[in-house]
């Protein structure tokens, strides 16, 4: 018996059945592996009591693009969870950043090494694990700590999610995974520790078994759906950032 295609017709069918309450996991380190359309169509979806995990909540540059901070503006997000929730200079605002302070969103702030390791963990089934990140820093406080060989580590706690959206360079439609650039900063590791995982692909889908099993970044046991990003002017957010990228 053949392997089904996991391809979907639209960003809206990817996203439909999102539940109030789920955790997810954006991807994405800079522009190449931000899931820009699926985004936009959680958006659309109207999915609330969100907890969001990702490297950051969004930019202050414009224009702008979809972000997780269009989420918390649209009343979707109760909590967010990241590596950097201030902008990277002082003069920039994120749209993030007024709803915290009045307290309409939560945040956690996770060292980026820690986020990853936490999610690594939580693909592999490991619960948790200890790090010298944090010691003796505000994160630190009121939390469990261990001397191990002289040295003190912090408890930190695997980060299994619901939905992990991704954006890949290539994949098959059985749902086999080709990242580019900082697309594998975090897109494999987000895909191990979900239980389902949607992506949007930027190239062609090819047909189950096309790509050199060599060269397969997340294999397709990982994956539930597929939209491929529709070329210019069609997509919800066409714009596939190839030729932008410096």
């Amino acid at each position: 018996m053949g392997q089904k295609s996991k391809v979907v017709a639209s960003f809206a069918e990817a996203v439909a059945d999102i539940p109030d309450g789920s955790v997810i996991a954006f991807g994405g380190f800079a522009a190449p592996g931000t899931p820009y359309n699926l985004i936009m169509a959680l958006l659309a979806q109207g999915a609330r009591d969100l907890t969001c995990i990702a490297n950051t909540t969004g930019g202050a540059h414009q224009p702008r693009m979809p972000d997780l901070g269009m989420l918390v503006e649209n009343g979707q997000v109760r909590k967010v969870v990241c590596s950097f929730t201030a902008p990277g200079r002082p003069t920039d605002v994120l749209p993030f950043t007024k709803y915290y302070e009045a307290g309409e969103v939560e945040a956690e702030l996770v060292p980026q090494g820690t986020l990853a390791e936490r999610l690594r963990a939580a693909g592999c089934g490991i619960p948790a694990f200890y790090t010298p990140t944090g010691v003796g820093t505000e994160i630190a406080e009121g939390r469990e700590t261990r001397v191990i060989n002289g040295r003190e580590y912090l408890l930190e706690y695997a980060m299994p999610v619901d939905y992990a959206f991704l954006r890949a360079h290539r994949a098959d439609a059985a749902g086999n995974l080709q990242f580019r650039l900082s697309q594998r900063n975090f897109n494999p590791l987000m895909a191990a520790a979900a239980r389902h995982v949607v992506v949007e692909v930027e190239e062609e889908i090819l047909p189950i078994g096309s790509l050199d099993p060599d060269h397969i970044h997340t294999p397709g046991i990982f994956v539930q759906r597929l939209v491929r990003i529709p070329p210019e002017p069609e997509g919800l957010w066409p714009v596939r950032r190839k030729e932008r990228v410096r």
